[in-house]
């Protein structure tokens, strides 16, 4: 089968598609024929070599949505099942952007319904990326979170899922994404400064960092969406960083939020599989307001 590796480390040019042995399930695992599956910044950061693994042939690729292929033993899903699954790993000789993959089954949801499978391709990462960070900031209904970033996939996240709990956002952005920030559930919007102390949390998604701690009240919550990008704690804020993990159930949880219409996957542009390289240099180039998806 084709899958998207990396044997030497660099550019959007180090992204080879390779012909490797097709994946059996273990026990308590399954195998997915990939539909679809976004491509994320980390994969531009594994693919340059920041996570290490040199010397090794790495597969690239943390989300897949695509139809269950073979089950090893106790796996409670059956051949045929629509799923979408995260596939989390920086140095793993396959990952997600290929033909099939093997995912342990409890990292693994039934699909959504509503959407197509090159927009649920889009949901694992960055939706549990949005939902574990705002678990950490732990707010109760009516507090308020300043999400930087709101425009983004995850920010982007973030804010429906915020908003959908009964949490008042502020969405920070640029200004000409005020109207598709404030149409996520935003109440209200900015492009710069805040007052210092003004909200309750800020999730990260920008990595602005230590400037936007200062919008924390005292004793507050801050959550960066990117391990070692927090800034030191302050005020007795309460600072720390979202390590995304798998985790079927809340997978499904955010399913069932995009059939209910509360959450909205998109999708920028889609790139067939053996197009990976080219993929990763419109994602290098920025400004998207959507994920890009890679199609085997």
């Amino acid at each position: 089968m084709r899958a998207a590796v990396v044997k030497t480390f660099g550019g959007p040019e180090a992204v080879e598609i390779a012909e490797v042995a097709l994946p059996e399930p273990g026990a308590g695992q399954v195998r997915i024929k990939v539909a679809a599956g976004a491509l994320n910044p980390v994969d531009l950061y594994v693919r340059s070599g920041a996570f290490g693994g040199a010397g090794k042939t790495i597969g690239l690729g943390w989300d897949v949505a695509g139809t269950v292929d073979a089950v090893g033993v106790a796996a409670a899903w059956q051949v045929g099942d629509p799923v979408v699954a995260l596939v989390p790993g920086v140095a793993e000789p396959l990952a997600a952007h290929a033909e099939y993959v093997v995912v342990d089954a409890d990292a693994v949801a039934a699909a959504p319904a509503s959407v197509d499978a090159v927009h649920a391709g889009s949901l694992p990462l960055n939706g549990l990326t949005a939902l574990q960070a705002l678990d950490l900031l732990d707010l109760e209904l009516g507090a308020s979170v300043l999400v930087t970033g709101a425009a983004g996939a995850v920010g982007g996240f973030a804010v429906q899922l915020a908003a959908h709990r009964g949490i008042e956002v502020t969405g920070h952005a640029r200004a000409g994404d005020e109207e598709l920030v404030r149409s996520l559930g935003a109440a209200h919007f900015t492009t710069g400064e805040v007052p210092a102390g003004s909200v309750d949390a800020v999730l990260d998604a920008a990595m602005l960092g230590a400037p936007a701690l200062e919008w924390v009240r005292d004793g507050g919550s801050f959550v960066s969406a990117q391990p070692g990008r927090q800034p030191e704690s302050e005020r007795e804020v309460r600072v720390t960083a979202v390590e995304v993990r798998a985790d079927g159930a809340q997978l499904a949880e955010l399913v069932r939020l995009v059939d209910a219409g509360a959450l909205t996957p998109r999708v920028a542009e889609t790139f067939a599989l053996e197009e990976a390289a080219k993929a990763h240099a419109r994602l290098a180039e920025g400004g998207l307001r959507g994920r890009l998806v890679l199609v085997p």
